[in-house]
């Protein structure tokens, strides 16, 4: 039986522009730009460059200041 875990995102670094490093739970690294990625009513306010860096760090993804956040697993994916 294959062994299931959860992703989580444990370490976020701000490059630039709309640029991150994250780092996951079981080691793997992922530089993620996510300009493309601020669609629809709730991520629209951090495309200003002010807003997109007001995030933190929760015990699973990124959260912005508004409560915008993507699923650790999406964000693994990319």
């Amino acid at each position: 039986m294959e062994d299931i875990m959860l992703k989580r995102v444990v370490d976020v670094e701000y490059i630039k522009d709309y640029t991150m490093r994250l780092e996951f739970n079981d080691g793997k690294i992922k530089v993620i730009d996510f300009l493309p990625l601020l669609k629809g009513e709730l991520f629209e306010p951090l495309k200003d460059k002010e807003n997109f860096i007001q995030f933190g760090l929760t015990h699973w993804t990124l959260e912005w200041y508004n409560g915008a956040e993507f699923a650790p697993e999406r964000l693994y994916e990319l």
